[in-house]
């Protein structure tokens, strides 16, 4: 990965390291407290800033295990407005439990889905309310080091891998690579579907995994176009037999957007994106933004396309145009291992919540 940052960066980021090195110290050795639970916990993380992929690795994770035990999702709710423990509603808006963990409660209904910055705290509460609760998968919780899980995945995007970064602020990890060593699991994702075996070699050997550690490759596979409104009557948006195809307005808010840019590309005949930051609080002024930009097209043949998680956003605005509702479009995002791994990712998910262990592949003193 280029990185373009300031060389002045550089050594904020070794006072960083130093920072985030005593903090994990002071964990390891036991000066401060981790908490272990009675239950299964699969934390799902990653030590690079920006989108690796985890909600839908952690919406991969529910689909295997939701219909074999009583799944509960804790997550942070990354930038909402409210504070505490929450149990995240469909009936419920993003600025009170973050978009993230109410797209992944409106999926998957059936499961337990809560948010909370104290993770012991959310842990201990979705135990004592709901005390059937079998598995806890934790979003975003690597960095979290007061909570013990029993198994750790850690994500690295196949074109940002984080063995080629920097500590922040001179590069993009939030801590030490050398901490990849702490998971049960290591995913390469939004890999090309074409990786040859020579190249998935090249990655293993950089990569370097323990013995005790998997390592995966994956993908993100992009399904068809869903509206974004309720109550829409849904259109065929790209059709690989039609010789016309589409004009498009792109709108995302989060952290990698080339990926969903590229495939809408390849399907339309004119693509105008407006990007915005992760996690962007739409205002009524981008709606105007977004509203004259879809005007402006003179196809006949006409959408807007933004993602799912930007979709819960876009949601809440009830003053949107007829001819705009119905064109506003969100393509869901799904996750494919590759060279056959699906399998044996699944084994072993599974197999470590029936143990119920939380040293089944990786020692105490590893973990620590």
């Amino acid at each position: 990965m280029k990185n373009r940052r300031s060389i002045l960066l550089y050594p904020l980021s070794l006072l960083y390291g130093a920072v985030t090195s005593i903090r994990n110290f002071l964990y390891s050795s036991g000066i401060l407290h981790r908490h272990e639970f009675s239950i299964p916990v699969i934390c799902v993380g990653n030590i690079t800033v920006g989108g690796t992929g985890k909600t839908p690795h952690s919406e991969h994770i529910i689909s295997i295990l939701k219909e074999r035990f009583d799944v509960a999702l804790l997550s942070r709710g990354y930038k909402r407005k409210t504070r505490g423990f929450r149990f995240v509603l469909p009936e419920m808006g993003p600025e009170e439990v973050g978009d993230e963990p109410l797209q992944i409660c409106r999926k998957f209904p059936e499961i337990t889905v809560a948010v909370d910055a104290d993770r012991v705290d959310g842990i201990n509460r979705i135990l004592k309310e709901l005390p059937g609760t079998e598995v806890i998968i934790l979003d975003d919780g690597f960095q979290h080091r007061r909570v013990l899980p029993g198994f750790t995945i850690l994500l690295t995007d196949y074109s940002r891998l984080m063995i080629h970064d920097h500590l922040l602020p001179y590069g993009n990890l939030r801590e030490s690579v050398l901490n990849m060593y702490k998971a049960d699991v290591i995913l390469i994702t939004k890999c090309p579907e074409d990786i040859s075996p020579i190249q998935r070699r090249i990655i293993a050997k950089e990569i370097d995994k323990a013995p005790y550690q998997s390592l995966y490759f994956t993908t993100l596979g992009y399904m068809d176009p869903v509206p974004v409104y309720h109550g829409i009557k849904t259109e065929r948006v790209f059709s690989e037999v039609s010789d016309m195809k589409p004009s498009v307005v792109l709108v995302t808010g989060i952290a990698s957007a080339d990926p969903l840019k590229d495939y809408i590309t390849r399907l339309s005949i004119n693509v105008i994106h407006l990007n915005y930051p992760d996690h962007h609080r739409f205002t009524e002024k981008d709606l105007i933004r977004i509203t004259d930009t879809f005007n402006t097209i003179e196809s006949p043949l006409k959408f807007v396309i933004t993602t799912e998680k930007d979709s819960v956003r876009l949601r809440e605005f009830t003053n949107i145009a007829e001819s705009l509702k119905t064109s506003f479009y969100f393509i869901p995002v799904g996750v494919k291992f590759l060279n056959d791994d699906k399998e044996g990712f699944e084994n072993q998910i599974i197999d470590y919540v029936r143990k119920n262990k939380r040293d089944n592949k990786i020692s105490k003193s590893q973990r620590l």
